[in-house]
């Protein structure tokens, strides 16, 4: 492994403004989107309530081990700023610290195409010509979608934020709408009963655990949403206090939602509904104003989301060429406070990535796991970092419990998202070696050490099996 980064950034000249408060709107806004609308079809179409158990417990347990790292690294490294990428770095060496840095910007953008994808969706139900979200006219939506949000973050990001905290308490009333309403009247304790295994043809407990873990992933990425901005707070442990807050805020929210919908309608046909399928599961209970309850909540929800999803991708790009590990041209920061080329970069990327969706079997889908696939190296290099200080510090167990816990985690993480997804993730990670060779040379550095391109000569190899694996049809999107 390589050595530790010890290149210091230079300054920032901009003071940390946002408070506890606005740090965790940015955790709850970031983990509440498109993904808690889909969980009830999501979670059925792999298993039954034991199994839904088992998974929150799993990715419950392990993502707030994860949480818990972020608390504590927030404490014990503040010199260390936005989170994901500077962990990475600081732990083992400029290129796995950029290789995180650029596999969260990636997945924040991939996460952003579901979010137009599900909007479409949405007006679909009324508006044929959008499809699922996978249509010409659904793309259109999409594209023109991400460039108003871009012209709105181009205003200025202390702006954006307060658009998100408010956008955070709106999309938490449907979801509070749904828990009460089906809770108390649309419940059926005979259906849950009914719902309790899953399907043999799911395969076994395990493996519908398993199947489930992409999901949960996806609905949790975000938790590292107050560590990214951490650079942006007013006292710095205001962050760790943030994440764990936000983060149990909405576990309860999801395993909610899943679980009550398991007493509303039949594992199969919640299996077979169309996203959102938290709508069709309302309207299942109290009839046609429940759809339309949550597909309104659906939409506020969604455009927050995006707008958070947006600022944490362009936050993590400009950090990684403010620390001399992307191309100088990305360290640019306007009058207002923006990072102007890297909210160019991230709006083209999201475009094109929504463009590689339409063609998907289900866009949806597709963009979920990838997104996922892609955060899961960020998390687990995290993990990895609290794991090295916690022994570092043996006096205190928990913080080492904790991030052996989340060590373990990650590496379940990348068994479950299986070779299909490794492969994919490779093919996005490997060309942006290129992309660090250019921003070093750049800063008349070198390029690789030896490990290092050892390291870039197995991603390399990967992303060649993976293409070819796309060639042949042995990887479908």
């Amino acid at each position: 492994m390589t050595q530790p980064s010890t290149e210091q950034a230079p300054p920032d000249p901009r003071v940390g403004t946002l408070t506890a408060p606005v740090l965790t709107a940015m955790v709850v806004g970031t983990m509440i989107g498109a993904g808690v609308y889909s969980l009830p079809s999501s979670f059925a179409g792999s298993t039954g309530v034991y199994g839904a158990l088992v998974a929150w417990a799993v990715a419950g347990g392990g993502m707030l081990a994860l949480a818990l790292v972020f608390q504590r690294l927030a404490t014990v490294r503040p010199d260390l700023d936005s989170g994901i990428f500077a962990y990475a770095k600081a732990g083992f060496g400029d290129y796995v610290g950029f290789l995180s840095g650029f596999g969260y910007w990636t997945s924040a953008c991939v996460a952003n195409v579901t979010y137009w994808v599900l909007i479409a969706s949405t007006v679909g139900t009324i508006a044929p010509v959008f499809g699922e979200g996978d249509t010409v006219a659904a793309f259109a939506l999409g594209t023109v979608g991400i460039w108003v949000f871009h012209l709105i973050i181009q205003r200025g990001v202390r702006r954006a934020t307060l658009i998100n905290g408010l956008a955070t308490v709106a999309k938490l009333v449907p979801l509070a709408l749904f828990i009460v309403v089906i809770a108390f009247s649309g419940f059926s304790w005979n259906t849950f009963t009914d719902n309790l295994a899953g399907d043999p043809s799911l395969g076994s407990l395990g493996d519908q655990v398993r199947a489930t873990m992409l999901v949960t992933v996806f609905v949790f990425i975000g938790i590292e949403g107050a560590s990214v901005y951490s650079r942006w707070s007013k006292r710095r442990k205001d962050v760790g206090r943030a994440t764990v807050l936000g983060f149990l805020s909405v576990l309860a929210i999801f395993v909610s939602v899943t679980m009550l919908s398991y007493g509303v309608l039949p594992r199969a046909e919640l299996a077979e509904l169309r996203q959102p399928s938290a709508a069709a599961v309302l309207e299942a209970a109290v009839g046609t104003w429940g759809a339309w309850a949550i597909s309104i909540g659906l939409v506020v929800s969604v455009l927050g989301a995006y707008l958070a999803w947006s600022l944490l991708a362009v936050e993590s790009l400009y950090m990684t060429a403010r620390s001399g590990d992307a191309p100088r041209f990305l360290d640019h920061v306007s009058t207002r406070g923006v990072p102007t080329r890297a909210l160019l970069a991230t709006s083209l990327v999201t475009q094109l990535f929504l463009l590689i969706a339409m063609t998907a079997e289900s866009a949806f889908d597709f963009s979920l796991e990838l997104t996922s696939a892609l955060a899961i190296l960020p998390y687990l290099l995290t993990a990895d970092f609290g794991l090295k200080v916690a022994l570092g510090d043996r006096r205190i167990a928990g913080p080492l419990a904790a991030a052996l816990v989340a060590t373990v985690y990650a590496l379940y993480l990348v068994y479950a998202m299986g070779a299909t997804y490794v492969l994919l993730a490779l093919i996005i990670y490997a060309p942006a070696s290129a992309i660090y060779a250019y921003a070093r040379r750049e800063r008349g550095k070198r390029a690789f050490t030896l490990p290092e391109a050892v390291l870039c000569a197995l991603a390399t190899a990967g992303a060649v099996v993976g293409v070819i694996a796309l060639a042949g049809g042995w990887v479908t999107l």
